[in-house]
Protein backbone atom coordinates (compact mmCIF):
# COMPACT_ATOMS: atom_id res chain seq x y z
CA UNK A 1 0.00 0.00 0.00
CA UNK A 2 1.48 3.37 -0.97
CA UNK A 3 1.45 6.46 1.26
CA UNK A 4 -1.68 7.87 -0.37
CA UNK A 5 -3.56 4.58 0.08
CA UNK A 6 -2.70 4.67 3.75
CA UNK A 7 -4.51 7.98 4.50
CA UNK A 8 -7.79 6.46 5.69
CA UNK A 9 -6.00 3.66 7.53
CA UNK A 10 -3.83 6.29 9.26
CA UNK A 11 -6.93 8.22 10.32
CA UNK A 12 -8.51 4.99 11.59
CA UNK A 13 -5.32 4.22 13.57
CA UNK A 14 -5.24 7.74 15.02
CA UNK A 15 -1.93 8.50 13.32
CA UNK A 16 -3.38 11.28 11.17
CA UNK A 17 -5.70 13.99 12.49
CA UNK A 18 -9.19 14.34 11.08
CA UNK A 19 -12.47 15.85 12.25
CA UNK A 20 -14.26 12.61 13.05
CA UNK A 21 -18.05 12.84 12.96
CA UNK A 22 -18.72 9.17 13.80
CA UNK A 23 -16.68 6.13 14.69
CA UNK A 24 -17.68 2.61 15.65
CA UNK A 25 -16.09 -0.81 15.11
CA UNK A 26 -17.16 -0.99 11.45
CA UNK A 27 -17.47 2.57 10.10
CA UNK A 28 -15.65 5.88 10.39
CA UNK A 29 -16.99 9.19 9.06
CA UNK A 30 -14.89 12.34 8.97
CA UNK A 31 -14.86 15.73 7.27
CA UNK A 32 -13.16 15.91 3.89
CA UNK A 33 -10.16 18.23 4.31
CA UNK A 34 -10.94 19.81 0.93
CA UNK A 35 -14.74 19.86 0.91
CA UNK A 36 -17.04 20.62 -1.99
CA UNK A 37 -19.16 22.44 0.58
CA UNK A 38 -18.55 22.79 4.28
CA UNK A 39 -19.84 19.73 6.09
CA UNK A 40 -18.72 17.35 3.27
CA UNK A 41 -18.11 13.97 4.95
CA UNK A 42 -16.28 10.82 3.87
CA UNK A 43 -17.78 7.56 5.17
CA UNK A 44 -15.39 4.60 5.15
CA UNK A 45 -15.16 1.08 6.46
CA UNK A 46 -12.72 0.90 9.38
CA UNK A 47 -11.22 -2.26 7.88
CA UNK A 48 -9.21 -1.56 4.74
CA UNK A 49 -11.36 -2.14 1.65
CA UNK A 50 -9.99 -0.94 -1.70
CA UNK A 51 -13.20 -0.37 -3.69
CA UNK A 52 -16.96 -0.79 -3.58
CA UNK A 53 -16.52 -4.04 -5.50
CA UNK A 54 -14.40 -5.39 -2.61
CA UNK A 55 -16.88 -4.47 0.14
CA UNK A 56 -17.78 -7.56 2.21
CA UNK A 57 -21.53 -8.17 2.44
CA UNK A 58 -21.52 -7.78 6.24
CA UNK A 59 -20.25 -4.19 5.94
CA UNK A 60 -22.82 -3.04 3.41
CA UNK A 61 -25.60 -2.30 5.91
CA UNK A 62 -23.44 -0.51 8.52
CA UNK A 63 -21.73 1.62 5.86
CA UNK A 64 -24.87 2.68 4.03
CA UNK A 65 -26.85 3.12 7.24
CA UNK A 66 -24.27 5.75 8.27
CA UNK A 67 -24.50 7.38 4.82
CA UNK A 68 -28.28 7.64 5.26
CA UNK A 69 -27.98 9.00 8.80
CA UNK A 70 -25.44 11.61 7.70
CA UNK A 71 -27.65 12.73 4.81
CA UNK A 72 -30.42 13.36 7.35
CA UNK A 73 -27.99 15.01 9.79
CA UNK A 74 -26.96 17.49 7.10
CA UNK A 75 -30.56 18.64 6.83
CA UNK A 76 -31.17 18.92 10.58
CA UNK A 77 -27.69 19.89 11.75
CA UNK A 78 -26.49 22.13 8.93
CA UNK A 79 -29.76 23.35 7.49
CA UNK A 80 -29.00 21.79 4.09
CA UNK A 81 -31.96 21.21 1.78
CA UNK A 82 -30.58 17.83 0.73
CA UNK A 83 -27.35 16.03 -0.03
CA UNK A 84 -25.24 14.57 -2.81
CA UNK A 85 -23.77 11.09 -2.36
CA UNK A 86 -21.00 9.69 -4.55
CA UNK A 87 -18.56 6.80 -4.75
CA UNK A 88 -15.64 6.64 -7.17
CA UNK A 89 -14.40 3.13 -7.90
CA UNK A 90 -10.82 3.13 -9.26
CA UNK A 91 -11.29 5.93 -11.84
CA UNK A 92 -11.13 9.27 -9.99
CA UNK A 93 -10.70 7.40 -6.69
CA UNK A 94 -7.90 9.55 -5.29
CA UNK A 95 -7.43 7.35 -2.21
CA UNK A 96 -7.59 3.58 -2.73
CA UNK A 97 -9.65 2.96 0.40
CA UNK A 98 -13.40 2.84 -0.17
CA UNK A 99 -14.96 6.15 0.79
CA UNK A 100 -18.42 7.53 0.18
CA UNK A 101 -18.81 11.28 -0.21
CA UNK A 102 -21.86 12.77 1.51
CA UNK A 103 -22.11 16.44 0.62
CA UNK A 104 -24.66 18.97 1.94
CA UNK A 105 -26.64 20.68 -0.82
CA UNK A 106 -28.90 23.68 -1.19
CA UNK A 107 -30.79 24.75 -4.28
CA UNK A 108 -28.65 27.11 -6.35
CA UNK A 109 -25.37 26.12 -4.64
CA UNK A 110 -23.62 25.95 -8.01
CA UNK A 111 -22.69 22.25 -8.15
CA UNK A 112 -23.19 21.15 -11.73
CA UNK A 113 -22.43 17.77 -13.25
CA UNK A 114 -19.13 16.37 -12.15
CA UNK A 115 -17.23 19.64 -11.73
CA UNK A 116 -16.30 19.57 -8.07
CA UNK A 117 -15.01 22.95 -6.91
CA UNK A 118 -13.19 22.62 -3.59
CA UNK A 119 -13.11 25.00 -0.65
CA UNK A 120 -11.23 25.22 2.66
CA UNK A 121 -12.21 25.60 6.30
CA UNK A 122 -11.11 28.63 8.28
CA UNK A 123 -9.29 27.94 11.56
CA UNK A 124 -11.65 26.16 13.95
CA UNK A 125 -14.44 25.97 11.40
CA UNK A 126 -14.04 22.24 10.64
CA UNK A 127 -14.40 21.39 14.33
CA UNK A 128 -17.62 23.42 14.50
CA UNK A 129 -19.09 21.63 11.47
CA UNK A 130 -18.10 18.23 12.88
CA UNK A 131 -19.75 19.12 16.20
CA UNK A 132 -22.99 20.13 14.47
CA UNK A 133 -23.11 16.84 12.57
CA UNK A 134 -22.27 14.76 15.68
CA UNK A 135 -25.06 16.52 17.56
CA UNK A 136 -27.55 15.89 14.73
CA UNK A 137 -26.55 12.19 14.64
CA UNK A 138 -27.23 11.92 18.36
CA UNK A 139 -30.85 13.09 17.98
Amino acid sequence: MDAQADVVCRIVAGDLDAEVVHRDEQVIAFLDHRPLYKGHVLVCPVTHVDTLEDLPADLFAPLFTMVTRLAAAMRTGLGAQGSFTAINTVVSQSVPHLHIHVVPRTKGDGLRGFFWPRTRYATGEAAAYAALLRSALDH
